[in-house]
């Protein structure tokens, strides 16, 4: 399915913004509907910051050299179902490569620039803040993580399939992309717990030739637009003939991780020889598996526990 097929160059201003007050234009309608279930798309005016200018992202890369931990720079995928980490990555500065895009097709991750520039740290709570407003609050859900990051990408390079786990709110400042995103259950939960029990931030593989085309979304992104990403939704991105910059954060709460602890229990599990139920089917029984990840059990520990409750029920079922 096509989200956005030929869109318009120019975006409509959102009444009594200016050029310099950044802006999400988000329908509280579609975002308290949809948010964190399915991928749609809103304008935005942050192409239009000074933010985003060519010297000031110059002058921002400059800041990320001696801080090898909040950049990644690859290569073009082949195509999208390559393994992500199977692309050539690094041996360049971010300044090196943004200086050299034009010459070698590369992509550049710029992770935290609020941790860099102060600038940054206004736009990201600025941007967090109209969500949040929009959305009347997070409930109980407390943020546990909020970050933002740049992708600055040379023209026809293809990021390979994917999913994060965070929710994101994503934003195409320069140069055209081509975002294809899947729902959040298409990735299976066996792929999703084998990347949760491993308890870090990063991207979780999917088998591309396990979605399902029909359920695909393909979002043609231009400066000015922008689409919500829930958890953990698969995607891979193609950019266009030119130079692309794009902006995007990202945000966990306690439920969210908390969704992710349980399903490190249920791999734990599954290692034992154990079937486990599905995520929200026994939602009682999903806050104690995630409390008990949280508390580090070993899964030493966790298979004499098991061992031991089987015992106990086949002793049961044959008195």
């Amino acid at each position: 399915m096509t989200a956005a097929a030929k869109p318009a160059l120019k975006r409509e201003p959102v009444p009594g913004e200016s050029s310099q007050s950044p802006h999400l234009n988000l329908r509280q309608e579609s975002l308290k509907e949809l948010f964190d279930r399915q991928a749609f798309p809103f304008a935005h005016n942050l192409s239009t910051l000074d933010l985003f200018t060519a010297d000031s992202l110059r002058s921002l890369s400059e800041k990320f050299s001696g801080s090898p931990r909040d950049y990644f720079i690859a290569g073009s995928a082949a195509s999208p179902e390559t393994k992500f980490y199977a692309v050539p990555n690094g041996g360049h500065s971010p300044l090196e490569a943004l200086e050299n895009l034009d010459k070698v097709s590369c992509r550049i991750l710029l992770k935290r620039p609020e941790s860099h520039d102060a600038r940054f740290r206004d736009l990201l709570q600025t941007l967090f803040g109209q969500v949040v407003d929009l959305l009347g609050g997070l409930g109980r859900e407390r943020v546990e993580r909020l970050e933002s990051a740049i992708l600055i990408s040379s023209g026809s390079t293809t990021t390979p399939i994917h999913f994060d786990p965070e929710i994101g709110f994503f934003s195409q400042i320069e140069g055209e992309k081509f975002y294809h995103v899947y729902p959040p259950d298409s990735a299976s939960e066996m792929e999703m717990e084998r990347f949760y029990v491993r308890g870090r931030v990063d991207i979780g593989n999917v088998e591309f030739s396990g979605l399902d085309a029909q359920r695909e979304q393909v979002f043609r992104l231009l400066p000015g637009m922008g689409f919500h990403q829930p958890q953990n939704s698969p995607h891979w991105v193609r950019t266009g003939d030119s130079r692309s910059v794009s902006y995007t954060f990202v945000f966990q709460t306690d439920i969210s991780r908390a969704r992710g602890r349980t399903r490190a229990f249920n791999y734990c599990l599954r290692q034992l020889g154990i079937s486990p139920a599905h995520l929200g089917a026994h939602p009682a029984a999903d806050a104690l598996k995630a409390r008990a990840m949280k508390a580090a059990i070993p899964l030493q520990l966790l298979g004499r526990v098991v061992n031991k409750t089987q015992r106990v029920l086949a002793g049961k079922r044959l008195s």
